[in-house]
This record gives structure tokens, C-alpha cells and sequence, in this order.
């Protein structure tokens, strides 16, 4: 499991491994502007501040140039978090639209830092 910390509002996710990161805000309840849904059009594109990821199918270099991927730009349909990860969202703002999601995620969230043991914490 990953944390997703979304920056200015500090909003933290927990995602499933192997889900995407995209997949992962959906079914916690959040939104936000995208396209194709399979890494073709580079509407979902976030900036990830802090953290590693990896794609789960390979991403052409004309939707995430070079350049861009060193400057930690992904496609959040595509990018599955190695680690926790700390994003911004670009032109689109995250919003819920599933309180209940929302709620449920929450709850996850506090049962996965109550098992965490103190050397995890740190």
C-alpha cells in the first residue's frame, strides 16, 4: 500500500499496490480532468514532488518527454507509486466526489498507520 500526499491541501490517499495512481484517487472518492485514460493523451499529467514511481506500460517519449520525466512529471494513468508519493495536480483541481469513498478511504488510512510498527514511522 502507498500513501499519496497531494500538495497545496496536504490531502493524503492511501492507494492499493499495483493500482495506478489515477486508479487509486478514483476509488477513494476523487476526481480530477482527464482523457484517454491510457496513456495516450497526457491530460492526467501531475508533477510528483517526492517519491518514485514506475509505469505500467510503456509511455511514449513524445506524451512524457525526457525532460520532463527528470523534472518528475508522470502520467497518473500509468504511474504506479514504488513508495509513497507527494503530487501536485497541474491545471485541474482534485476534488471529492464520493464522500463516502472519501470516508472509507480515511478509515484505511488510520488502520495502516495504527499497524505500523515505530521503526516504520521514522
Amino acid at each position: 500500500m502507498a500513501t499519496i500526499i497531494v500538495q497545496p491541501s496536504g490531502t493524503e490517499i492511501e492507494i492499493d499496490p499495483d493500482d495506478t495512481v489515477l486508479a487509486g484517487l478514483q476509488k477513494a472518492g476523487y476526481a480530477y480532468t482527464v482523457g484517454c485514460k491510457r496513456g495516450g493523451c497526457g491530460i492526467c499529467k501531475i508533477d510528483v514532488l517526492d517519491g518514485s514511481f514506475s509505469y505500467n506500460r510503456i509511455v511514449a517519449d513524445t506524451v512524457v518527454t525526457p525532460e520532463e520525466h527528470v523534472d518528475g512529471t508522470c502520467l497518473s494513468c500509468r504511474a504506479v507509486p514504488d513508495e509513497d508519493l507527494t503530487i501536485q495536480m497541474r491545471d485541474a483541481s482534485l476534488r471529492l466526489v464520493n464522500p463516502l469513498l472519501g470516508q472509507l478511504n480515511a478509515a484505511r488510512r488510520e488502520r495502516a498507520r495504527s499497524e505500523r510498527t515505530p521503526s516504520e514511522e521514522q
